[in-house]
């Protein structure tokens, strides 16, 4: 133990930095490096990984001054901010977020706009003069808090489709439905203020109750949320999957809450240093107008491309941060710029514009597929930001490995029907019997079967569903969404918000341009197209004699090596095959 719980960041200096990632977590560690760099962070603290290893050691509770070094840090929070947590005049609003020292992406609990209530609500419209943001930012909260504090860390554990979360989400769309609206952003503040009694009233109906009213109780319960959440299913399930020990622990970080949802000139957005798909050294994202963080990378809304670059045929019409808002475009280029260079690496990038400033709440290095992460190591080291030797090492055994999936048979898909179109969000071809629920793609493959999973959009819950599928399919979500993001981290096939699906999960089919398909029915999917066809397309080994890349990484790694490759082949063709791969006899 090191005696410090609590580390705060913000108004251009940290106690922590980038090297501190076993004690403040990833998100911790890079908070406090960006504060240190200058780069504009909403102001906050980590609570440390030692703090969630001594609340597992000791039945579920808190080293003594714990509380002391949190009610500190948030007093320095406080007055850089000009505004103090709880207060009905001029309250500050707080978000706890978790962060373990290896990116586990949506894996664990986030809680937004900590510290409202009947009366800091008041404050907050004097304060900003915009009562429709205030409700909105009031009815997420309710949304996020009753779903991760009341229900999740409670042990609750609803049946398919009865979750708080999703009921209460049933509750704003019939809402929508009878005043005849769409979007969420449609909804006045009138409107908002009526959801939010309603949602209080269901929050009751369904856990048995109260939504707290205290911004203390909130502030302690997203913590410890948080830490519960460390052993949540889906936390352990990913973890499994990707060799993550348990003793590793999350921290928590507790920040300033900074809005997206605020209007016109508000927005918040996800961004990649380079192409997360492909490699590319293009700047790479998506961002939505009058939002907030969640609404990006759970798919809520379609969102709007970064730059011209990032357009396609599907996002050709929406406007990119680059025309609409040109001089916060190039404010955050730069900041892409100097982050990249800082850490040597491709990073993933979270930002929140509030009314016309922008702010950065994250950077952790991004996840990518086999073919993206061998072309970023090779042009990396080309421009000398690494050297030839951290190239070969910066590419994992299993990211080669994809490089030798199977992709669906050009001469066949061409004679294939398309029965849809949607993003493509991770490389490959994958073929299998469609399924609609993570629970049902993992007992099919236990009798041996080729799944494909299909959802409206996916949840960290559907984690162990989505690593054993062949391909993934989506009907809403962008290239930043939580099924693209881990996908690629995967290299699974996937392909993401596919609009003409219409999904009915009571009956378990799918209406798609006008054709049925049942559970069980096959399909396949080109994730590196984004096409979705009817029927079993069969399937064949790439050429990676045309990839470039992939031939310069073997020509260092030959330089490097110190053992000798041979081959044992029982077939003349496994030969060949193994001599073209570098094996010396």
């Amino acid at each position: 133990m090191s005696g410090k719980y609590v580390y705060a960041f913000g108004g251009g200096k940290a106690d922590g930095k980038a090297e501190m990632k076993e004690l403040l977590g990833g998100k911790g560690a890079n908070l406090a490096e960006m504060a240190n760099l200058g780069i504009p962070v909403p102001p906050g603290f980590t609570i440390t990984t030692e703090v969630c290893n001594h609340y597992y050691k000791h039945k579920k509770s808190y080293p003594p001054q714990l509380k002391n070094e949190v009610k500190k840090a948030l007093s320095k929070v406080e007055s850089i901010m000009k505004s103090k947590f709880g207060d009905p005049e001029n309250p500050l609003l707080l978000s706890v977020r978790s962060g373990a020292r290896s990116s586990m992406p949506g894996m664990m609990e986030t809680v937004l706009n900590v510290g409202l209530n009947e009366k800091t609500i008041k404050g907050l419209i004097d304060k900003t003069g915009n009562e429709r943001f205030a409700y909105d930012a009031y009815r997420r909260l309710i949304m996020m808090y009753s779903d991760v504090v009341m229900e999740k860390a409670a042990g609750i554990e609803p049946d398919e489709g009865k979750g708080v979360r999703v009921q209460l989400d049933h509750v704003m769309e019939a809402m929508k439905k009878k005043l005849g609206i769409i979007q969420d952003t449609d909804l006045t503040a009138a409107d908002l203020k009526e959801l939010v009694k309603v949602f209080k009233t269901k929050v009751k109906q369904v856990l048995g109750k109260e939504f707290p009213d205290d911004p203390y109780e909130q502030l302690w319960g997203g913590i410890g949320a948080v830490f519960q959440s460390w052993n949540g299913k889906r936390a352990i399930s990913y973890r499994r999957i990707e060799g993550i020990p348990d003793e590793w622990g999350t921290a928590v970080s507790v920040q300033s809450m900074v809005f997206g949802n605020m209007g016109d000139h508000s927005a918040t957005g996800v961004a990649f240093t380079r192409n997360p798909a492909t490699g590319e050294d293009i700047f790479y994202g998506e961002w939505l107008i009058n939002a907030q963080g969640e609404d990006v990378v759970a798919g809520l809304r379609t969102p709007n491309p970064l730059n011209v670059m990032n357009k396609t045929d599907d996002t050709k019409h929406l406007k990119s941060l680059e025309e609409d808002m040109p001089k916060l475009y190039k404010e955050l280029t730069g900041i892409r710029n100097k982050l990249e260079k800082h850490y040597r690496d491709m990073q993933d990038l979270e930002f929140t514009i509030q009314e016309g400033r922008l702010w950065m709440l994250q950077t952790r290095t991004g996840k990518r597929n086999g073919q993206a992460a061998v072309k970023m190591a090779v042009e990396m080291a080309k421009k000398k930001l690494i050297s030839e030797a951290t190239a070969v090492l910066r590419v994992r055994p299993t990211q080669l490995d994809e490089l030798l999936h199977d992709m669906l048979d050009p001469a066949e898909e061409r004679k294939a029907h398309v029965l849809a179109k949607g993003l493509p969000a991770g490389p490959g071809g994958g073929t299998g019997q469609v399924v609609f629920t993570a629970d049902d793609a993992e007992a099919w493959v236990k009798d041996g079967k080729k799944v494909i999973l299909v959802r409206n959009e996916t949840s960290p819950e559907d984690v162990h569903g989505m690593h054993i599928a062949e391909a993934i399919l989506t009907a809403k979500g962008g290239m930043t969404s939580h099924a693209a993001l881990v996908a690629r981290g995967w290299g699974k096939c996937c392909i993401v918000g596919c609009s003409a699906l219409e999904i009915d999960m009571n009956k378990k089919l799918m209406n798609v341009n006008g054709r049925t398909i049942k559970e069980g029915d096959w399909i396949s999917l080109n994730g590196s197209t984004g096409r979705v066809y009817e029927g079993k397309i069969p399937s064949i080994r790439p050429d990676l004699a045309v990839n470039k890349e992939y031939t310069q990484l073997m020509k260092w790694a030959d330089k490097i090596r110190k053992l000798g490759v041979r081959t044992n082949a029982d077939r003349p063709q496994d030969a060949a095959q193994a001599r073209a791969f570098g094996a010396e006899g």
